[in-house]
């Protein structure tokens, strides 16, 4: 069972979305009237997704949901009455993973939701790969640049200077990219 999170300063309006959450299977953990707090709340409940109920996202609003994302990444459904291209656009770079315009019936409540988590899970997978990548051509560089300043000292090839750099971290019990940072960060302080 998920459990959720409402953020809506209507209660009238809220009051039938929770009853609807409730009815499709969901438990409702938490109502926000704002999202002042919201990075917070998230982390010391940690709900599964959030719901956020507005008229139109406001600045703010997309602010508070950028530092949740940042801090307690979440699935995000947003339930708004304003279609702008620009809102839409403003809201998913913020974190929203499903803006949906006017009211939705009971029955769609779930594959919404479900949809938000799934396009979530899609982009937090892409993050983490995009962050292994970066790692591994930062890593690259330096080895690159340690395998340089190796044979320009030593005045041997870049496959000697490989298979250096690699015994000397096999004696060390480190990794290649870390050894290769120490050398650079030497070659560094003597420059």
């Amino acid at each position: 069972m998920l459990r959720v999170m409402i953020v809506d300063n209507d209660l009238e309006r809220t009051k039938p979305l929770k009853q609807s959450l409730l009815d499709t299977g969901y438990e409702v953990i938490a109502h926000l009237k704002d999202t002042v707090n919201l990075d917070d709340a998230c982390c010391e409940l940690r709900p599964d997704i959030v719901i956020i109920d507005t008229d139109s996202p406001s600045r703010d609003t997309l602010e508070n949901i950028c530092v949740m994302t940042m801090h307690q990444p979440r699935p995000i459904v947003m339930f708004t009455h304003d279609g702008d291209k620009e809102q839409i656009k403003l809201a998913t770079q913020a974190g929203v993973s499903a803006y949906v315009v006017g009211n939705i019936p009971n029955e769609r409540l779930r594959p919404v939701i479900d949809a938000a988590v799934a396009r979530f899970e899609e982009f937090k997978h892409l993050r983490t790969a995009l962050t292994e990548a970066n790692t591994k051509l930062t890593e690259r560089k330096v080895i690159e640049k340690a395998k340089g300043l190796l044979m320009k000292q030593r005045k041997i090839d870049e496959e000697e200077a490989y298979a250096m750099l690699r015994s000397m971290a096999m004696q060390k019990n480190m990794r290649i990219a870390a050894l290769s940072e120490q050398i650079v960060e030497a070659a560094q302080l003597l420059l």
